[in-house]
């Protein structure tokens, strides 16, 4: 079947793409490790020794580079629905990151000590209609938020791929909510004709019951 004019145009640019490019030299898995080296270097959330979970993780560029940051000392707990090679200091766990078996699984894996960080890049399989991406989208989006309060420890972080839409004001009042400090930054390797930009929320809040 012959791909359509906007197809062949999108994959032009994509192997034009500066970050693309950059991956393939550098190594790694994806263009989306510059938007989380971008983000960290402003915002510092990832540190050596630390326990991560990446939520979405394949094809495993954020994973990747979580990895090199955190060191012998931290680890990575990748979660995708697909299939994923493992790198060092990671743990890969295929299956929904929301399901019971799987929340069972990474628990079980933690022990009793929870998270100190949480990231995801994740989106839906993309339509083109933003009337029906952006809520799916942010869905996932409220779904890693909920991920949070049950896994990440008091004072973690939280850091996730959103949309300017329908929801995104919603996510921030929540995020706001959990977290002491929310703010949203758009890096240089997101296309700027993308409506995805990123929240980085640190200080999780401690709630008594």
């Amino acid at each position: 079947m012959a791909r359509s004019n906007s197809s062949q145009r999108w994959l032009a640019e994509h192997f034009r793409d500066e970050f693309v490019l950059r991956a393939k030299r550098e190594g790694y898995r994806s263009r989306a490790v510059y938007k989380l080296m971008e983000l960290n270097e402003r915002d510092r959330f990832l540190k050596p020794g630390q326990r991560v979970v990446d939520l979405g993780a394949a094809p495993g560029g954020w994973t990747q580079y979580a990895a090199q940051v955190v060191g012998d000392r931290g680890h990575i707990f990748a979660l995708d629905l697909l299939p994923m090679d493992h790198f060092a200091h990671t743990t890969v766990i295929q299956g929904d990151f929301s399901s019971e078996e799987v929340l069972a699984h990474l628990t079980a894996l933690l022990g009793d000590a929870p998270v100190d960080l949480v990231i995801s890049d994740m989106a839906p399989n993309m339509s083109g209609v933003e009337t029906v991406d952006i809520p799916r989208a942010m869905y996932l989006a409220e779904l890693a938020l909920d991920f949070c309060h049950h896994m990440l420890k008091p004072e973690g972080a939280f850091v996730t791929k959103v949309f300017q839409g329908e929801g995104f004001d919603a996510l921030m009042k929540n995020a706001r909510s959990a977290f002491k400090s929310v703010v949203v930054r758009k890096p240089k390797a997101s296309r700027p004709r993308s409506r995805e930009v990123y929240l980085v929320a640190r200080g999780k809040r401690v709630v008594y019951g």
